[in-house]
């Protein structure tokens, strides 16, 4: 079977609109209250979505927080990252 060769900017191109998903980690630095104001400033959570989100990390270790495109979220990740929350894209 031949494979399929893709040009730079057609795999680029795929890269930045598959889906992903932005991961909170659980740490012991931030308080409940600065991360569930974050996710509601940063990634557009309701307050009640948000401390689901945070207990979630605080009791599991991490949470799924938001998932779309590359271009959607790295520039959530960053701005959390930004405010010393951890967060990966996955």
């Amino acid at each position: 079977m031949k494979k399929q060769q893709l040009k730079s900017s057609d795999s680029t191109s795929e890269l930045l609109t598959s889906r992903k998903e932005l991961i909170l980690f659980n740490d012991d630095v931030n308080s409940f209250d600065f991360v569930i104001e974050s996710l509601v400033e940063v990634c557009d959570h309701d307050p009640v979505q948000a401390e689901q989100c945070a207990l979630v990390a605080h009791f599991k270790g991490k949470c799924g927080i938001k998932s779309g495109t590359l271009t959607e979220l790295i520039p959530m990740n960053n701005e959390l990252n930004n405010r010393g929350i951890s967060t990966v894209l996955s």
